[in-house]
């Protein structure tokens, strides 16, 4: 039977010896995260508990109004879904690069109030321009991310400030132009558009070599130190892919409506997307998220507004976005103190090299006592030690022969 460096049963590589535990983690990078699989039981408990949350919701709103989740009431909802799934898909893809993107409520609203200004044109008119800004805007914030080497948070609050200038060229409430597109004769196809992408993208997230390539830009040491070019070639198209999902979110928004839009700073919309984003047990330092996630916190999200409008309830968007949030929070300290590899919590010193920097995440366990406390020669008997007749001398030279003593 083989045993590992801690005593216990371990299966060992035939040829080598080595643990195959140890083996399976050789390869990862210390200074890019802890070494070893992230577990992912948290996450499999807590999407447990908001599918269980949405059927409560959805329950109290079939009883409360059944109109909604039939018909017409219910192709508008799909189409809110998909709506504020793509907000919350790119809050939560910057999440997971460790660069959240702020900016995406601002580029959101200000996608909206050119889809309103410009819908009657045709949607590819409308759709074509939003895009290449989208596209131009989120190269620019990658680039100042991940050259200068900023926190995200930052950067795309100052982008986020000259959308917001953008917006506020609007002295008024912007009507829908008519003859716009309509996407609820569609609506089922964004709505299960949305969920593969979110689910398809939350198994590939769950492999650990996806994981820790998109998690690389997260800090392991200094925050200020550089993470390296393939940590910030993932990121800048991770901000990139996140300021295009957050216009076409805005967009499909502001198609669904029929009522004016009113200019505003749109940072309501980035408090409610992160905190979705974050309720679905994406970890708010990065790296870590779930599965089925997304797709239950932002149907979560969408019910209950629908809901509390059907009961005649008015909720601002900042007491929503703050309230989820808040619980966000508290569910990625439990992503981080349970998803974490099992390996990185054990007591055990990294083998280095012979410069004395750490090479490969191999691990042995510091011996009780350093191997030269041994003496080097036997000691001395001491002279002045009386012996006894029946004692036999300890230390000679030549062996003693059987008939030395007298008889």
């Amino acid at each position: 039977m083989a045993y590992d460096e801690t005593g216990r049963n371990a299966p060992v590589e035939p040829s080598s010896g080595v643990p195959a535990a140890v083996l399976e983690n050789v390869f990862d990078d210390p200074s890019h995260g802890e070494p070893g699989r992230d577990r992912i039981a948290v996450h499999v408990v807590w999407e447990f508990l908001l599918l269980a949350g949405l059927a409560a919701v959805t329950w109290r709103l079939w009883q409360d109004s059944a109109d909604a989740l039939r018909g017409e009431g219910l192709r508008s909802l799909l189409v809110n879904v998909a709506g504020l799934g793509l907000l919350a898909l790119a809050a939560g893809l910057s999440l997971r690069a460790a660069a959240v993107n702020l900016a995406i409520g601002p580029v959101g609203l200000a996608a909206a109030l050119h889809f309103a200004e410009q819908g009657d044109r045709g949607l590819r008119e409308a759709l074509l321009p939003a895009l290449v800004v989208a596209a131009l805007g989120g190269l620019a914030l990658a680039l100042a991310v991940v050259v200068l080497h900023v926190p995200g948070w930052a950067a795309s609050l100052a982008g986020a400030a000259g959308v917001i200038v953008y917006i506020e060229r609007r002295t008024g409430p912007v009507l829908v132009q008519g003859g716009g597109y309509d996407p609820r004769p569609n609506a089922l196809y964004f709505f299960v558009g949305f969920a593969a992408v979110a689910v398809l993208g939350g198994l590939f997230g769950a492999m650990r070599p996806i994981r820790r390539l998109v998690g690389r830009f997260r800090p392991v040491a200094d925050p200020a130190r550089r993470r390296g070019g393939v940590a910030a070639t993932v990121t800048g198209l991770a901000l990139i892919g996140s300021t295009v999902l957050a216009m076409l979110g805005g967009l499909l928004l502001a198609a669904n409506r029929s009522g004016p839009l009113t200019p505003a700073t749109g940072l309501d919309w980035s408090v409610l997307a992160v905190g979705t984003a974050t309720l679905a047990g994406t970890s708010a330092y990065g790296r870590r998220g779930g599965v089925f996630g997304t797709l239950f916190a932002v149907s979560l999200v969408a019910v209950f507004l629908t809901w509390a409008g059907a009961r005649g309830w008015t909720i601002s968007r900042w007491a929503l976005g703050g309230a989820v949030l808040g619980v966000g929070l508290l569910v990625t300290r439990l992503v981080e103190a349970f998803g974490r590899p099992r390996a990185a919590g054990a007591d055990a010193e990294v083998l280095p090299s012979g410069d004395g920097t750490i090479s490969t995440g191999w691990t042995l366990t510091r011996p009780p006592e350093p191997a030269d406390t041994w003496p080097s020669v036997l000691p001395l008997r001491p002279s002045d030690t009386p012996v006894e007749t029946w004692e036999a001398p300890r230390w000679e030279s030549e062996p003693r022969r059987w008939d030395a003593d007298d008889r």
